[in-house]
């Protein structure tokens, strides 16, 4: 018989999981863990209700009762929404936290956000009746010191243009002639950031994803281990730079001040992306973050620069400018 036709979304993309056969077996809620793969139907009566994110990065129309699978995890974005697998109730309803199938209990929406799909637990993907999990399809890396230069990109929230930033930067090094990593190492897994970067010329392209992680909300202890995997893999493939996002602001509950510290030895190059001027000055205070360059929606005119500029003395550009071009080329130059 068959296997029942069921949509992979990109977080089960580190898993064999289209490839080879497993069950599906309802489990106690006590026994739940975050990065567990799970199967889900969509409950809503509404029809699209909005999108799915697949393996290969592609998006396609959400439709009722089409049945999931996604992982276990928890989602804390300032502007968009917050929730946890570990607020589903004995109901077992809960939503799909990102389109990458990040599986958990919405409990805070921002009102100007598109609701979460929801959905309703089916039961766990297994085989010879033990729940798979996100890690159970991370090899083991050796340790390795990163010895490459890092340019590090960190914004002061969500949606301050940290990936259109990492693109231009990413093409500016390509252009010079440099072999370029490219990771996302904060965040909730969404496939596509990753993609763009490997579109604008990225050798190499990884997130934390690929070290197992549904998103980087989890303690700093699990998540530093799983990054150091992670930077270890990325000194194995010897490039000449690596370019780092490290999500939103280091202050976020994402992790990214442990990524920064653990990257500190290696960062050449620091970019804030910022929502707007003000913001700059936030987190420089609040992180004591010295940035090389500012970038993102607070340079976007001339206004924005000037003001970003006179409050920090810290240089501005608008990145989506080509007259920007040769100033960052020579910045980047300069700090590698």
């Amino acid at each position: 018989m068959s296997q029942p036709r069921y949509c992979f979304l990109s977080l089960t993309r580190i898993s064999d999981l289209e490839r080879k056969p497993f069950n599906i077996l309802p489990i106690e809620r006590k026994s739940w863990a975050n990065g567990d793969y799970v199967l889900a139907e969509i409950t809503s009566k509404h029809s699209p209700y909005g999108e799915l994110e697949l393996t290969t990065g592609r998006m396609v129309e959400a439709i009722p009762g089409d049945k999931i699978i996604g992982a276990l995890g928890k989602r804390a974005a300032t502007l968009e929404g917050v929730g946890t697998w570990e607020e589903v109730g004995s109901d077992l309803c809960m939503h799909s936290l990102t389109s990458a199938g990040l599986f958990g209990k919405a409990t805070s929406i921002s009102p100007l956000s598109m609701r979460p799909m929801p959905i309703k637990y089916v039961g766990h993907v297994t085989r010879e009746d033990t729940k798979l999990n996100m890690l159970d399809f991370v090899a083991p890396t050796q340790q390795q010191q990163l010895r490459i230069p890092v340019i590090l990109l960190v914004g002061t929230s969500m949606s301050a243009g940290k990936t259109t930033t990492g693109r231009v930067v990413i093409h500016e090094l390509k252009r010079c002639g440099y072999t370029v990593a490219a990771a996302k190492l904060t965040g909730a897994g969404r496939y596509r950031d990753i993609l763009s970067f490997g579109d604008a010329g990225a050798d190499h392209i990884l997130d934390f994803v690929d070290a197992g992680l549904p998103s980087t909300v989890l303690d700093a202890d699990e998540y530093r281990l799983c990054l150091r995997q992670l930077l270890s893999r990325i000194s194995a493939l010897k490039v000449d730079v690596l370019v780092a996002e490290a999500g939103a602001s280091p202050l976020e509950p994402y992790n990214g001040a442990t990524a920064i510290e653990e990257l500190k030895d290696n960062v050449c190059c620091k970019i804030l992306c910022a929502s707007d001027p003000y913001a700059v000055v936030g987190v420089r205070t609040a992180f004591d973050f010295q940035p090389d360059l500012v970038a993102g929606p607070a340079a976007n005119t001339e206004a924005g620069i000037v003001l970003v500029e006179k409050l920090t003395g810290v240089k501005a550009l608008n990145l989506m400018n080509r007259e920007s071009e040769p100033i960052l080329t020579d910045l980047l130059r300069k700090k590698l």
